[in-house]
């Protein structure tokens, strides 16, 4: 599984016209479902994300997390992460997860951070969406997890 994490000040997706989510402060997860991934992969990185300190303290220094500031989550499925570009022009596709299991697993993620009382918002998987951020730093890391195969 892999993800890439965007620290920002506000950031929502639209579908046809419609928002289907939004956030303040927060962090956007563009995540992709690799084949072989599992429930185990959305916990590790559910909670090296909501964990990660990538807010700054009083000092301006990257001390915070995400769970010290109370932020939101926006998270988008993006198969695209999962693409390998090396050979040819056009990226393969091979390693991610087929969309049945890659919907459960993205609502799992959703489901689990909901549970932890995150405040979070969504895209629709497999839609065509529009995303909008602020990126404030500018802050962006990618992250796997330690099974990913990917």
């Amino acid at each position: 599984m892999r993800a890439v994490i965007q620290r920002v000040s506000r950031a929502s997706v639209t579908v046809n016209g419609n928002v289907t989510g939004a956030i303040g402060r927060g962090i956007v997860i563009l995540l992709g479902i690799g084949k072989g991934d599992q429930e185990k992969d959305a916990d590790f990185l559910l909670d090296k994300i909501y964990n990660l300190r990538i807010f700054p303290d009083e000092q301006d220094k990257m001390n915070l997390s995400a769970a010290d500031v109370g932020a939101s989550l926006l998270v988008v499925s993006q198969f695209t992460l999962l693409g390998d570009c090396r050979k040819g022009r056009r990226p393969s596709f091979d390693s991610a997860a087929p969309p049945a299991e890659a919907k459960r697993l993205y609502e799992y993620f959703i489901a689990k951070a909901q549970e932890r009382g995150i405040p979070v918002a969504t895209g629709i998987f497999q839609a065509s969406m529009q995303v909008e951020l602020v990126n404030d730093g500018p802050v962006t890391f990618i992250l796997e997890s330690p099974n990913s195969e990917n």
